[in-house]
């Protein structure tokens, strides 16, 4: 056995399933539904308290390309979107902005508990606080992973395994090859905590922003010059302040979320690395006291009353791992809508890379090649880790394009189980068949 992990010998318990999904953000919601919707025994593990990734601990923030142009993406995308949006419109708002037609502002209690209704609904079964540790690897092929808990490690053995950790966790132990970050420098897209300020005048803050995005020149919306102007003087001044921001109502009302520029001026800080993230989240909780406090002593209309209320859960990670697959996605597929054979998912929305730049693409095919990895079997990658250049990965992070690329992973993994081949050697035609039934419209 290769890869087994320090404290394996004090395995607490043996889980059996037949597909393992390690993460419970987009991705993992996508593999876990799409698999166990095949009837396949099917096992998500999260290291939270909770579901959701991103869309969770946003705060309101867009969960963008889950019904691209107002049109149903997969029957898997609307069997979570059925659970939230049935909670009606305390849970949820459907916005359109500039750049992005088909966007979801949410109150994220309710979406946790629509992940957890989805998951339900399909028979699969889950298991929070649950940090996948290290993967069991024999003769180059996935068979489990250990995770640790509260009550010890647990060994999950799995047919197949597949990983939406985001970060690549599970690959990275498994000794698959991996990226990080652009090609040139290793830069890493900032991270980013978003937080949401209470007691404001709603209507007054739109009204003043919108007459700074119409002074503005930049491309990028929410980000005009004047806030940048009124951060950096408030830096020079001893505020703790990121170096851009924008600012949306949330679904609550006389409350507006804030997403920023995070780390960005203090260097690259890598959310694989524990020190980072430590720093990170230090970081970001001053930033979100001092930009309501900046606000409020300069007099910005609007924020006369406000204050903090809610800061994310975790600090919100753009950039880390990405598999390196037997296909890389590039920028130049993004941008040109490129086709694919083997096509198992369409991206749709931004190239976004976190305030760097910001910018439309042309809807494109993912492969089936670019969630297999090279060398290592029975795991597949899905979500931001998928195999792509920095800037292509960049393109596929938003939610209903993660969750498009998990659905593809998890009814991949099913039939390849059925078809007792690895992943690499299962039958696309059969995975794009499936896909289809499921209401995957690969041909638009």
């Amino acid at each position: 056995m290769a890869n087994l992990i320090n404290g394996a010998r004090n395995v607490w318990e043996t889980q059996d399933v037949d597909v393992l999904v390690a993460g419970g953000g987009p991705a993992g919601l996508g593999a876990a539904i799409g698999a166990a919707r095949m009837g396949a025994r099917t096992l998500l593990v999260e290291r939270m308290g909770f579901l959701g990734g991103v869309g969770a601990i946003g705060l309101g923030m867009t969960i963008n390309a889950m019904r691209p142009d107002g049109k149903p993406r997969s029957l898997v995308h609307e069997a979570f979107l059925e659970r939230l949006t049935r909670f009606g419109d305390i849970a949820y708002r459907y916005e359109e902005n500039g750049l992005v037609d088909h966007a979801y502002v949410t109150n994220t209690e309710y979406l946790k508990l629509a992940a957890f209704q989805a998951l339900e609904d399909a028979g699969c079964e889950y298991l929070l606080h649950s940090f996948v540790s290290d993967a069991i690897v024999e003769r180059d092929a996935v068979r489990g992973v250990i995770v640790s808990t509260k009550s010890g490690p647990l060994r999950i053995n799995a047919k197949r395994v597949v990983d939406a950790t985001g970060d690549g966790d599970v690959l990275y132990f498994a000794g698959c090859p991996v990226a990080k970050g652009r090609e040139e420098d290793g830069f890493l897209s900032p991270m980013t905590s978003l937080f949401v300020i209470g007691g404001v005048d709603v209507d007054r803050i739109v009204g003043y922003q919108r007459a700074l995005e119409r002074d503005s020149d930049s491309e990028v919306h929410n980000v005009g010059p004047r806030w940048t102007r009124l951060l950096a003087d408030g830096r020079r001044e001893g505020y703790e302040v990121p170096e851009r921001m924008h600012l949306r109502p949330t679904v609550y009302p006389g409350s507006v979320y804030v997403n920023h520029a995070g780390n960005k001026l203090y260097g690259v800080l890598d959310g694989t690395n524990v020190n980072d993230l430590t720093k990170a989240e230090r970081l970001m909780r001053q930033q979100a006291v001092d930009v309501v406090r900046l606000l409020k002593d300069r007099n910005i209309p609007g924020f006369e009353n406000a204050y903090l209320e809610q800061v994310s859960a975790w600090a919100g990670v753009r950039e880390t791992r990405r598999v390196v697959g037997e296909y890389v996605l590039t920028e130049e597929d993004a941008k040109t809508g490129a086709r694919f054979p083997d096509a198992i998912a369409r991206r749709f929305g931004l190239l976004d890379v976190g305030y760097v730049r910001l910018e439309k693409m042309t809807p494109h095919d993912v492969p089936y090649r670019a969630l297999v990895p090279k060398r290592i079997d029975n795991i597949l990658a899905s979500g931001r880790n998928i195999s792509t250049t920095h800037v292509a990965m960049s393109a596929g992070k938003s939610m209903g394009n993660c969750m498009a690329t998990g659905h593809a992973a998890g009814v991949a993994s099913v039939l390849s189980i059925r078809q007792n081949v690895a992943p690499r050697e299962v039958n696309t035609r059969l995975v794009r068949e499936a896909l289809a039934r499921d209401g995957v419209p690969l041909d638009i």
